[in-house]
């Protein structure tokens, strides 16, 4: 990229390495105690995955142009961002707790499930947003390695329960789409809307 930067609106430590792998300069514009980040996230009755993503991404990006006005920081791009997974129409989010988790990854076991990767780049007044569908075949999943694999830990904060650079990828049996998409950050949809946002690739 140029010398620019963007702020990134996202705690997500995935997203920021994968910024980092592909020479992004970034500065993080988080959520402030006074703002419930996670009720942007809250499901609503009969939403289908796709509206969703979609919905959950534009409603980051509002609340992180309002931050930016709100602290007085320098103009810059903006890049929210969400990721979701989903069985049909049903939407697996980042599980409630253990017992959620172990029910996403059951649910998961030797099916194909789409993970939809949303994001936005904000600049000025205007909002664009690309949207990324891949598909993930898990093979059986043994109830042991659920058990085991919850108690570890790592299914927090991931939607659908897992992490495909994580321990998980030993039962993936077939990828189709974006890697860094089911990581939760497209590459290439972010770079499409970087360099429309007037950041360019070095």
């Amino acid at each position: 990229m140029t010398d620019s930067f963007v702020y990134l609106a996202s705690k997500s430590p995935r997203r920021q390495e994968l910024l980092r792998q592909v020479g992004v300069r970034f500065e993080l514009l988080r959520a402030g105690d006074d703002e419930d980040a996670e009720a942007l996230e809250a499901v609503r009755a009969g939403e289908s995955p796709t509206n969703y993503v979609r919905r959950v991404t534009l409603a980051k990006a509002e609340a992180a142009r309002e931050r930016l006005v709100r602290r007085a920081l320098p103009g810059a791009p903006i890049l929210a961002c969400d990721t979701t997974v989903a069985v049909g129409g049903k939407i697996l989010g980042k599980p409630a707790d253990a017992a959620d988790a172990i029910a996403m990854l059951r649910l998961l076991s030797g099916r194909t499930h789409r993970v939809l990767s949303a994001v936005a780049v904000v600049r000025g007044p205007r909002i664009e947003i690309l949207l990324n569908v891949s598909r993930v075949t898990f093979a059986r999943l043994p109830a042991a390695w659920i058990e085991r694999y919850v108690a570890g830990g790592e299914p927090v904060d991931k939607a659908g329960a897992y992490a495909i650079q994580g321990e998980a990828a030993r039962h993936v049996r077939r990828i189709e789409g974006s890697y860094s998409g089911i990581m939760g950050l497209p590459l290439y949809e972010t770079f499409r809307l970087l360099r429309g946002a007037g950041q360019t690739a070095r």
